[in-house]
């Protein structure tokens, strides 16, 4: 049996287990299928919201994130991982990678932003396109559950996220965002 490891392969199976719909996701259907931008909305429900930097770092991404971003298996990219927080308590946890060819031209501060939110700076340059929403219900067995729920005590029993690409003069950056429990006291 031959094992395929080519690009093309890993393309045309990149959205394994991501739904085009958030089936059964009950309260957190009008968060996953919101398009507009997320950090927007909290700010508007959140006079405190702030950015929570966990994680700044280069490593190698997550099998099908590099396979949706076309970049190679060995290559390395900068992964952001930030709590999205509404005073003390944590909302969403969003997990961003960044290509380094993508940290290129207009996007070449995105590596500094520190506790500055990313959606801001996507959603307020009219060039930048935000691809179709993908959705999966995380169990804790996988690692942007593990991420998400690190530090807190009670551990749900699965966590939904969403993601999609952001494109900018042909550069990608994929944002995965994960509902953490809190955000449904917010509805």
């Amino acid at each position: 049996m031959k094992i395929l490891r080519s690009n093309k392969y890993q393309r045309a199976n990149c959205n394994f287990h991501w739904l085009k719909k958030p089936i059964l996701s009950g309260r957190y259907r009008q968060w996953l299928q919101d398009e507009g931008s997320l950090t927007k909305r909290l700010r508007q429900r959140h006079d405190d919201f702030t950015v929570k930097p966990a994680l700044v770092a280069y490593g190698k991404p997550f099998f099908d994130e590099l396979a949706l971003l076309a970049i190679p298996m060995r290559s390395k990219a900068l992964v952001r991982e930030v709590f999205l927080m509404g005073g003390e308590q944590a909302l969403v946890f969003a997990h961003s990678v960044l290509p380094r060819s993508s940290m290129r031209g207009a996007w070449r501060g995105l590596r500094y932003l520190g506790n500055k939110p990313l959606g801001a700076k996507l959603f307020s340059a009219p060039q930048v396109r935000r691809m179709t929403l993908s959705y999966k219900k995380l169990a804790p067995h996988h690692a942007l559950y593990q991420h998400a729920i690190q530090g807190f005590d009670e551990k749900p029993d699965y966590l939904w996220a969403r993601r999609s690409l952001f494109s900018l003069n042909c550069a990608n950056i994929m944002v995965t965002e994960v509902f953490l429990p809190r955000i449904l006291l917010q509805s």
